[in-house]
């Protein structure tokens, strides 16, 4: 027992003494944390579709933090409830041809920021439906249906009433949107707050980077949940990593759209790209693969347990992937820093809002190659963007 106890002791030092180094390892991968921009706490989206509120507020926060102002925790629902309710809207003047979900993205929250203000967390958490975490399916669900009917008209005349009607469900799920509330003993509005927070909106950008249409142009990304049509710059791929690259070591965070539902991007806190695919293996051992589940099967092939060779992106790659819907518009985090494995791979740091119950605290490492491949944008500072892309976009 003893012998047992002094062995815990000393897995429990050499743990200590490697997380001191800022190096983490998950199985054979093992990480050294090259560059961390500040952050703000993981938090945790749970059973909603809210990543783009969580991870354009995540990465405010962080904006703040590097302005040297204190750490704010910003209100995701009251951002959603206003983006639901705009949606809504527009929906209706689209005779149903919108898409309508509990998905958004990075300029919805800085239109909401820029029209309605924002409040703190504690003003309005948006849980007033008897749960203790997000879970949207029921409130999607009404809110699909309601907007529907009225597109249905069943009255032959769409009604006065239902605009209310629809904030009703709103409010009665997420809270009604607080008009004036009070931070440290001063009252604000949520414009107020928002000014008072000392961002200045018109400094964001959104770039991109596909061929269908020409670069150092803007353009209306073309995935569903881009329901405002609002446009980002295109440039070509090596200049997008270039901006990221540059914000990260100038000290910015990046807010980040990529595609999540690829095999490479594991629950475990890793991100890859890998070279083999399950369309090139071998028909002939199939046999192999009987009795173990389709989680196991992925990670065997995919081998996201440890390093490997990964594709090489191509500007052409990225495109075909886009075009046939390989890369799909899934999920909105926070690009804060870049690591490297033990061969020397660089990797980028991920602040992700699925809480903490991960290998890494809710901390994510991208391979480059997942990150050039399977991002559809970025939201960035403009102070981040290189002088010569920024001189060819024509902003100031």
């Amino acid at each position: 027992m003893k012998k047992y106890f002094t062995i815990l002791a000393l897995a429990f030092l050499s743990v200590s003494a490697f997380a001191q180094k800022d190096t983490t390892s998950v199985d054979s991968f093992k990480f050294t944390n090259v560059k961390q921009n500040k952050i703000t706490s993981i938090k945790n989206q749970a059973s909603s579709g809210t990543c783009w509120s969580f991870s354009t507020l995540g990465f405010f926060e962080a904006e703040l933090l590097r302005m040297g102002k204190p750490e704010v925790d910003l209100s995701e629902m009251f951002v959603v409830h206003h983006s639901y309710t705009d949606k809504a809207d527009k929906y209706v003047r689209m005779n149903g041809t919108l898409n309508f979900g509990g998905g958004g993205s990075f300029t919805d929250v800085v239109y909401v920021l820029k029209n309605y203000g924002i409040v703190p967390e504690s003003a309005m958490k948006g849980l007033n439906y008897g749960e203790e975490k997000h879970r949207h399916a029921e409130l999607d669900a009404l809110t699909q249906a309601y907007v529907k009917v009225i597109v249905s008209n069943p009255n032959k005349k769409i009604s006065t009433a239902w605009k209310s009607g629809f904030e009703g469900v709103l409010d009665a799920y997420l809270g009604q949107r607080p008009t004036e509330f009070t931070v440290d003993g001063k009252k604000y509005t949520p414009q107020s707050y928002q000014q008072s927070l000392g961002l200045n909106l018109d400094d964001y950008v959104s770039l991109t980077s596909f061929t269908h249409h020409p670069f150092y142009s803007k353009f209306a990304i073309e995935v569903p949940d881009n329901w405002r049509w609002d446009e980002s710059y295109n440039i070509p791929m090596d200049e997008l990593q270039r901006v990221l690259d540059n914000a990260i070591d100038k000290g910015y965070c990046v807010a980040w759209a990529s595609d999540v539902s690829e095999k490479g991007f594991s629950r475990k806190g890793i991100a890859v790209n890998p070279e083999t695919k399950v369309d090139n293996l071998p028909g002939s051992d199939q046999a192999r693969w009987t009795g173990i589940s389709e989680k196991d099967r992925e990670e065997k092939i995919y081998k996201t347990e440890k390093p490997q060779p990964e594709i090489k992106v191509t500007q052409e790659i990225r495109q075909a992937s886009f075009d046939d819907y390989q890369t799909t518009d899934d999920h909105g985090m926070v690009i804060f820093g870049t690591a490297k494995d033990q061969n020397g791979t660089k990797f980028y740091l991920v602040k992700n809002s699925w809480g903490t119950d991960s290998k890494y605290k809710g901390i994510w490492y991208a391979s480059e190659s997942f990150v050039l491949h399977k991002t559809m944008d970025l939201l960035v500072h403009k102070n981040a963007i290189p002088a010569d892309i920024l001189k060819k976009l024509g902003i100031k």
